[in-house]
């Protein structure tokens, strides 16, 4: 598993990484199957929300009793939650006291003293930046969170936060795959008129990140589009299975692997995001974070799934 310093802090972190979201109701010993099956693969890092589970928190503290972490256990993974989404309403709530409520009670589900990182979880169209730099810095001054960062954000988004955040954004969590991908795919169309694919929706955000050393987690990498299904496998991309087919072969990887690779092959060090609870799609998928695509292999997938090359 390739690893790498994470900009604005003093993790070593991996470039796949596992998220939970899905283990509300999943035994103990499935759990720990998931857990022990990442780590066997060199992923330590587990992400979390509040929002996760069929009640707040539930998967945060499904994976606390099943676990059962020691002292010397949590010094040896990164976790990472989110704060932000409430479901029930008022939806979204970026005031400081939602913000550290929601922290303190990811740490009791959590039953961890502190957070190696917290996200934003999506935009919140009513933030006021002051309230969440007010957070953070109580956060951080208690020693609950040691780097926070964003999700679904755009460029200006964060600059409107970055004004008055005083302490470093270091990630944003972004949807992206072989076959969603629009932060890479207008970059490569820019200023071709009549073409979909030209049209800036982020502000450039994968090179604003990149810029100011943010890094981009990719969720979904094995979905179309917005949780509308795989495309591995998928009748609706015949074009890129062939592609994806022949390039599991000839580096002895599954097919996820090659999915995955396609993220971290970009050279803006990204991280993966694994959703599955299937331990054999675990280590199949962290499989891409070895596989040295080609610039021609690449570019071959790329346009497989239906993106322009000019």
């Amino acid at each position: 598993m390739n690893t790498f310093i994470l900009p604005g802090t003093e993790l070593v972190v991996p470039d796949v990484i596992l998220g939970l979201m899905r283990i509300q109701d999943h035994m103990d010993e499935e759990v720990r199957t998931l857990v022990r099956t990442a780590r066997d693969a060199g992923i330590a890092f587990f992400d979390h929300a509040a929002i996760y589970g069929s009640v707040p928190h539930g998967c945060e503290r499904r994976f606390a009793e099943a676990l059962q972490l020691t002292a010397r256990d949590r010094e040896q993974v990164i976790i990472q939650s989110k704060a932000g989404i409430v479901k029930d309403g008022p939806y979204f709530d970026f005031s400081a006291e939602h913000i550290i409520e929601s922290v303190h009670r990811s740490l009791t589900a959590l039953g961890t003293d502190y957070l190696d990182i917290l996200l934003l979880h999506r935009p919140d169209a009513l933030v006021e930046p002051e309230e969440v730099a007010r957070a953070f810095d109580e956060l951080a001054a208690a020693g609950a969170v040691r780097a926070f960062g964003v999700s679904n954000h755009t460029r200006g988004q964060i600059e409107l936060l970055r004004r008055y955040v005083g302490r470093p954004l270091v990630i944003n969590q972004l949807q992206l795959s072989i076959t969603h991908a629009p932060m890479i795919a207008q970059g490569v169309a820019a200023n071709m008129r009549g073409t979909d694919q030209a049209v800036m929706r982020d502000g450039g955000v994968l090179d604003y990140c990149r810029l100011h050393d943010i890094t981009i987690q990719a969720w979904s990498p094995f979905q179309v589009g917005f949780f509308d299904g795989p495309f591995l496998g998928s009748d609706r991309y015949p074009e890129l299975n062939a592609v994806i087919d022949r390039l599991a072969a000839k580096y002895d990887v599954p097919g996820e692997a090659i999915a995955v690779a396609w993220i971290t092959r970009h050279p803006a060090q990204m991280q993966v995001v694994l959703g599955t609870t299937t331990p054999s799609r675990v280590t199949a998928a962290a499989q891409g974070s070895g596989v040295p695509l080609t610039r021609a292999e690449w570019y071959e997938l790329f346009r497989a799934a239906g993106h322009v090359l000019p």
